[in-house]
């Protein structure tokens, strides 16, 4: 399944006043604006240490690296985790986890890429995935006034001596949200990086030929297309029909090999155009944004009727990815189902004290800087990132799952893959996956996602500390393992299904969209005996306290009262604002993709 083309720009925005337009006129897009594929960059790096060079030996020790599994691999050119385990010198079971995330997040699926890594994967691409695991993540800028940071969050934050600047709860008291990376500014750190080492990226991935100096090296279109993993462009067009030397070729008559030096002028070229449009642009919105407003937001504002557009503005298609944003909403509730999301991956994004419901298929799924939140997850068919939560409960389907940083979180679970745990996390829970909707199967069919398969509780724990991260971290933690995950007691087990959703599918129907044809009437993951015991246990007990009431020797008046106190005290404890997204256009609180 390959990356879904950009969705079309939406309507224009509001003119940019005046006095903002003279100050910062907006620059003209090239043609095609060349990108890094965020999900290289996001999803694709791993915590461990032999996997990641020193940058000054990272294309020698790659190029022997390579020559080891060009050796090892088969007639096909595919490495298997046994070849990327013996060259690398790290566990078997970390190759085969290297191998089934670089499947996770290719442009395109692999068949020969199995579930386990088994069939292996193709040399250029494990060569790629290799290269970025060097790569750093863009620092947050500093709080323009570090006391008032500390006066509202104190020293000893959930993080406690690690991260503790991006700490949930501080983003939003802080308003430390504002200094953060956007996803913009992100994309030109990649970039950057990109153009820096696409020299050396290209070299690693050239055949030498007969020649002298730069025309001994070169590329076939097959092994450039291979670059399609890293880089892509806005408008969704494939790198080689884009590139002059490799556009219009006859598929019966393969197109002459292209020097490695011509390939780097033509990347070099349009990855400049790119950064130049992409921080004038950056350039731009913050003087905007300085000349608009230039005071820091309350508590008061940062609640669900001001949640955050974290879309660029603009009508340049380039600027309107495949994302879905929910951000900054704060005791409410929002319900997204598959007409609502746009493109192939969402982001819940500083979201407090509220229930997020994203009901549709996907392949990617973000939850970042969240506290005392339910989020429920459909069918995600490639990877969710939870990361720097606090008291959050994780309701998700899907091949993946990878928790980060996260303290005093459950997640309910039903994954083909272990739950790999990276970080500084504590107190931590896993349970069996415990709601369903109509779509629910239909959903995991699309994504590929197979119910009969459930790790759970099975997690995959790594190191305490992220090498990707630039921050500083504290000495003495970068050998010591992530604390695990514990099994939620059973007793403490409750299917989400019959507390919430069930309510939701009585009353307002029509969030759903038409009928399926044979609707998910339970949940398709099979429930652990133990975890099926706890629960007919509690149905039982309701069971009781039905007959017992049936039974009270009591008249009609009183059982009316009693009946009337139960409903309301049920009432209460479920009520939680909905907001309609993407239904009223004059709605302050819809989502912006």
């Amino acid at each position: 399944m390959a990356d879904d083309p950009l969705d079309p720009p939406p309507e224009p925005q509001p003119q940019t006043p005046p006095a903002v337009a003279a100050a910062s006129p907006s620059p003209s897009p090239p043609p095609l604006l060349l990108r890094p594929r965020r999900e290289a960059f996001e999803h694709g790096l791993l915590p461990i240490p032999k996997l990641i060079f020193p940058e000054g030996t990272l294309a020698h020790t790659l190029a022997q690296v390579k020559d080891k599994l060009a050796s090892a691999a088969d007639g096909g050119g595919r490495v298997a985790a046994a070849a990327l385990a013996e060259a690398l010198q790290i566990p078997h079971e970390q190759a085969a986890l290297a191998l089934a995330t670089l499947a996770a997040v290719l442009p395109a699926d692999d068949p020969a890429l199995d579930s386990g890594g088994g069939g292996g994967a193709d040399l250029r691409d494990v060569l790629l995935f290799l290269y970025i695991q060097s790569y750093k993540r863009l620092v947050p800028r500093a709080h323009k006034d570090s006391p008032a940071v500390t006066d509202v969050w104190p020293s000893t934050s959930a993080f406690d001596g690690y991260l503790s600047a991006l700490s949930p709860i501080q983003l939003v008291r802080s308003n430390s949200r504002r200094f953060m990376p956007s996803q913009a500014d992100e994309e030109i750190h990649q970039l950057s990086y990109l153009q820096k080492h696409m020299a050396n990226i290209l070299t690693l991935l050239a055949d030498s030929v007969e020649g002298e100096g730069d025309d001994s090296l070169v590329l076939t279109m097959e092994t450039f297309e291979h670059l399609g993993f890293l880089l892509k462009f806005s408008e969704g067009t494939p790198l080689s029909q884009a590139a002059t030397f490799f556009a219009n070729s006859d598929p019966d008559m393969p197109a002459a090999p292209v020097p490695a030096a011509q390939v780097h002028d033509w990347i070099s070229q349009n990855i400049s155009a790119s950064l130049e449009f992409s921080t004038e642009k950056s350039i731009s919105k913050e003087v905007s944004q300085q000349v608009t407003s230039d005071i820091d937001v309350t508590m008061a504002d940062a609640n669900a009727s001001n949640a955050r557009n974290s879309t660029p503005t603009g009508t340049n298609p380039a600027y309107y990815r495949n994302t879905t944003f929910v951000e900054g909403f704060s005791k409410t509730s929002v319900v997204k189902h598959a007409s609502d999301v746009k493109g192939h991956s969402v982001k819940v994004l500083n979201c407090h004290e509220s229930v997020i419901y994203i009901l549709a298929p996907l392949k990617y799924a973000t939850v970042y800087g969240c506290s005392d939140a339910t989020v429920v997850l459909g069918a995600i068919g490639k990877v969710v990132k939870v990361e720097h939560c606090e008291r959050v409960h994780i309701i998700a389907a899907a091949k993946r799952i990878c928790i980060a940083n996260c303290r005093e979180c459950i997640f309910y679970l039903g994954v083909n893959h272990q739950p790999l745990i990276v970080g500084d996390n504590h107190k931590l829970q896993v349970a069996p996956f415990n709601t369903y909707y109509p779509q629910l199967g239909e959903h995991l069919a699309k994504v590929g996602v197979d119910p009969a398969i459930n790790k759970w509780d099975q997690p995959f724990v790594l190191g305490v500390v992220d090498p990707h991260d630039s921050l500083s971290h504290p000495a003495g933690v970068s050998d010591v393992q992530a604390e695990s995950a514990a099994r939620l007691d059973p007793d403490l087990f409750t299917n989400f299904m019959c507390c919430i959703i069930t309510v939701f599918l009585l009353q307002i129907p029509s969030w759903f969209g038409t009928e399926v044809q044979e609707p998910t009437k339970c949940c398709p993951f099979p429930l652990p005996e133990i975890y099926c015991a706890s629960q007919s246990k509690k149905l039982a007990a309701l069971e009781d306290i039905r007959r017992t009431i049936r039974e009270l020797q009591i008249d009609d008046n009183r059982k009316k009262e009693l009946t009337n106190a139960l409903h309301a005290q049920f009432k209460d404890w479920l009520y939680v604002p909905v907001v309609y997204t993407n239904r009223d256009p004059n709605s302050k609180n819809r989502e912006n993709s």
